[in-house]
C-alpha cells in the first residue's frame, strides 16, 4: 500500500498495479473502499492480463486518515483527483465508478484531460440532491440543522452517518442539471431490482451525457451491489472490452 497527502492531515491510501495502459481506476461507492469486492474482481483482471490499475481510499474512508463524516463530495473528489495525479502521471485512463463512485468518475471526466472511457456501475451522481434529500422528514432536518448529523440505517452494516455538510455540498456539484460534455465511449450496468439507486436514475444519466456512444446494461434481478459471479464477469468483460485483446 502506498500512502500520498493531499493536505497535511489527510494520508491517502492507494494501490497501484503497474502495466499497460490504460489505467483502469477505480472509484468506490459511499463509505466503501478499495477492498472491495468489485474493485477485487478488476484488480485479478488486470493482474493477469498485464493491466495498468489504480485503487484508493477517500479521506475517511478504508485504510485513508479522516473521519467518514467530515468528508463530502467535493472533498472526495479532490481526493481522488490528487490520488490520479500522483499515480498515473498524466496517463490515459479507463475510469470504473460504482454507486457514488460513478459520481465522482464525472466529476474526474470533467477535470482530467486523459479520460478515454467510462463504465460505471449503478451509478448514483447527484444522489444528495435527488434520492436522499426527498426521503427526510421534518424531524430528521430538524436534528440535522441541530447537531449537523442523523444516522441511517444500512443493510450493509452500522447506521451511516448524513451529515448536513455532504447535503450542502452535494447541492454544489451536481452534474445532472445540464448536459456532460464527456465525449468517450461510455458503459452504465444497472440492478432492476436496486433498492438504493433506481435503474431510472442511469436513464437520466444517459439523457444528460454528451457522448452518443453510451450503452446501458439492465440486470433484471440485480441489486445495488451487483457482486455476484455472473455481475462480476459481466463488470470484467465490459471492461475487458476497451482493453482490447491482451490488455493495453
Amino acid at each position: 500500500m502506498a500512502v500520498t497527502f493531499r493536505a497535511p492531515d489527510m494520508a491517502l491510501a492507494y494501490e497501484f498495479l503497474e502495466g499497460a495502459g490504460p489505467v483502469v481506476v477505480f472509484c468506490p461507492g459511499f463509505a466503501s473502499d478499495m477492498g472491495g469486492t468489485k474493485a477485487m474482481a478488476l484488480w485479478e483482471m488486470c493482474r493477469t492480463r498485464g493491466q495498468a490499475m489504480l485503487r484508493f481510499d477517500y479521506g475517511g474512508h478504508g485504510q485513508s486518515a479522516g473521519a467518514f463524516e467530515d468528508g463530502c463530495i467535493g472533498d472526495w473528489a479532490a481526493d481522488a483527483a490528487h490520488v490520479v495525479e500522483v499515480a498515473t502521471a498524466g496517463r490515459e485512463l479507463l475510469l470504473v465508478g460504482s454507486s457514488m463512485g460513478g459520481w465522482i468518475a464525472l466529476l474526474l471526466a470533467r477535470a482530467q484531460a486523459g479520460v478515454r472511457a467510462m463504465v460505471l456501475v449503478a451509478p448514483a451522481p447527484d444522489f444528495t440532491e435527488l434520492l436522499m434529500k426527498p426521503q427526510l422528514g421534518e424531524a430528521q432536518w430538524a436534528e440535522l440543522r441541530r447537531a449537523g448529523v442523523i444516522y441511517q440505517p444500512s443493510e450493509y452494516g452500522a447506521p451511516t452517518p448524513l451529515t448536513l455538510k455532504l447535503l450542502e455540498d452535494g447541492a454544489r456539484n451536481l452534474v445532472l442539471e445540464a448536459p456532460i460534455g464527456f465525449s468517450g465511449p461510455v458503459r452504465v450496468l444497472h440492478g432492476m431490482r436496486d433498492a438504493d439507486v433506481p435503474w431510472r436514475h442511469s436513464l437520466l444519466l444517459a439523457e444528460r451525457l454528451a457522448s452518443e456512444d453510451v450503452r446501458l446494461v439492465f440486470v433484471k434481478d440485480g441489486d445495488h451491489r451487483l457482486s455476484r459471479t455472473a455481475d462480476l464477469a459481466l463488470l470484467c468483460e465490459t471492461v475487458g472490452a476497451f482493453l482490447g485483446e491482451g490488455g493495453g
